[in-house]
């Protein structure tokens, strides 16, 4: 047999044929040299089995991403091409004219999974993926002996949690409120749509003043019920989040269908005049409302059908995102900060309590993506059977601080850049991208701090400063042909940005635990109360 031949050969030539076929890295050279006659058929089927599954592994992880990214090039160079030869229509006077409503690469819908969901199915993912795993366990380990030993307490202390979701009650009563709000908006919408005809122009203008009424009204409204019910952090965020998730969606639908009312013509039929293009049915705004996209579209690419044990997987982490938090933050933020007012802190203090805040912080940023980008979404994604996934990209592999912020929430990017960023250059001209950009990154800026801000109570202007002023200075320092070592600078990047917000603001929440109110006016809340105590202390 040819096996046998093989082992009539000396060591030497043995390894050479291996490596002519292909079955023997270079590295193992010794390893068969060594093993002489003892070499075995097994230990050689064992080898090339070995290496042939790591290059399936590494060539199916390369091929995933080589797709992803040249499937939105072209879907992007259809869409332009699709919009750039538009199917001309009959105007009201028989001219033929082109739909000038119609705005170039609009987001087009398919089918895919979201990034992390591919990448799972990859063994090394997953062992990243149980490390994260492990170390909750382990803290859970940590903080259950700490108590025992320094607290004698056999209870794992959940009070943080119980109480940013206390009065959760008022939270729902809220959010259904609003949620009936944006269903008035599609009455009105729908109302305005079939009666326009009948009246002049002072009618469109009517139903314009009453929406941007809307929006104020539906801006002040759920704020009340968080400052006159002094609602905890979690349930004052979700209150803000839920209200600015709604305001974009209404922005969106009125934004995508108000042109195309506007632009409908009376054609004629046997029947008399009749309007070719109405308001969307009410199913496609509800259907909308819940969808995991802040872009209207009557229709979606659907899944087959619904996997409710994914469903549930999706919310159980969730859940483990919550408890995994409440441990980052009860072993490692509070002890630090809780007794802030009470005793002296120095500049010292200070920078060892940053640079302490950075891993846990890091921590935090990757549970928020995680539980929220990718596992609260799926599972609305499939309980509405939404096939389109690409709820993030590749964040972690960007080079620059532009590719993370388009790739970190492509949610919420892809509604800040065709309705904010196109319409602005709609309005100033194309020639004005940098305006464009720079409106996109003040709007988004203030908005992140306005949620801080009233989930918090207090306006301690971190983020805003971060990520209106450096962030908008490193958007735009983008290299021309960058490196893997940028990747490396966007990571320390991120590491110092976290341990800041981490630190600043959890010292200004315990200074207004511990120190003394020196304004009874609004500008206690627009006042630093750390530094007050910072000063009180020092004198």
């Amino acid at each position: 047999m040819e096996v046998g031949r093989d082992f009539e050969k000396s060591p030497e030539d043995r390894t050479s044929d291996l490596r002519q076929r292909k079955l023997l890295p270079r590295d193992q050279d010794t390893d068969v040299q060594r093993s002489g006659p003892n070499l075995s058929q097994s230990t050689i089927k064992h080898v090339k089995m070995q290496k042939l599954l790591d290059k399936i592994q590494s060539k199916k992880l390369e091929f995933l991403r080589q797709v992803d990214s040249q499937l939105g090039e072209l879907f992007d160079e259809v869409t332009q091409e699709v919009n750039t030869f538009q199917q001309p229509y009959t105007n009201g006077n028989g001219t033929v004219q082109r739909n000038s409503n119609s705005r170039e690469g609009q987001k087009i819908f398919v089918p895919r999974d979201s990034l992390l969901t591919d990448l799972f199915e990859m063994q090394h993912i997953q062992t990243i993926y149980h490390i994260f795993v492990a170390i909750l366990i382990v803290l859970m380990i940590n903080t259950f002996v700490y108590d025992i030993v320094d607290k004698g307490s056999w209870m794992v202390d959940f009070s943080m949690v119980s109480f940013a979701f206390d009065r959760m009650p008022i939270v729902l009563h809220t959010w259904v409120y609003m949620q009936l709000s944006t269903i008035a908006v599609y009455c009105a919408f729908n109302h305005w749509a079939h009666n326009r005809g009948k009246y002049g122009a002072w009618f469109d203008w009517l139903y314009c003043v009453g929406y941007l009424g809307y929006q104020a009204g539906f801006g002040w409204l759920p704020l009340r019920q968080i400052c006159y019910h002094s609602l905890p952090p979690t349930a004052a965020l979700i209150v803000v989040c839920e209200q600015v998730r709604m305001v974009m969606k209404v922005h969106s639908f009125v934004r995508d269908n108000a042109p195309k009312v506007l632009k409908t013509k009376e054609v004629s039929s046997a029947d008399g005049p009749e309007k070719c293009l109405l308001c969307p049915d009410f199913s496609k705004y509800l259907y909308f409302l819940f969808a995991p996209t802040l872009v209207y579209r009557d229709e979606y690419p659907r899944t087959p059908s619904i996997r409710w044990n994914y469903v549930v997987s999706n919310f159980g982490q969730v859940v483990g995102c919550l408890v995994y938090a409440n441990f980052v933050l009860v072993r490692f933020m509070i002890p630090v900060f809780q007794n802030i007012g009470k005793e002296p802190t120095s500049s010292k203090v200070l920078v060892l309590a940053i640079f302490g805040s950075m891993l846990p912080g890091m921590l935090v940023l990757f549970l928020i993506f995680f539980g929220v980008l990718h596992s609260w979404l799926n599972a609305f994604a499939e309980m509405l059977r939404f096939a389109d996934r690409q709820f993030y990209k590749d964040w972690w592999n960007s080079t620059s601080f532009a590719g993370y912020y388009r790739s970190w929430n492509v949610v919420v990017h892809d509604w800040l850049y065709y309705y904010i960023y196109k319409d602005i250059m709609l309005l100033l001209g194309y020639h004005n991208k940098t305006y464009a950009a720079l409106s996109v990154f003040v709007l988004s800026a203030i908005v992140h701090e306005y949620i801080i801000a009233f989930s918090l109570g207090f306006f301690y202007p971190v983020l805003l400063c971060m990520f209106g002023g450096i962030g908008v200075v490193l958007f735009f320092l983008v290299p021309q042909q960058p490196s893997r070592m940028w990747n490396i600078g966007l990571w320390v990047g991120l590491f110092t940005g976290m341990g800041l917000l981490m630190c600043l603001y959890c010292q200004e929440w315990y200074a207004r635990i511990n120190c003394p109110r020196v304004y009874d006016s609004y500008a206690d809340y627009v006042i630093p109360r750390s530094w007050i105590c910072m000063m009180q202390n020092v004198h």
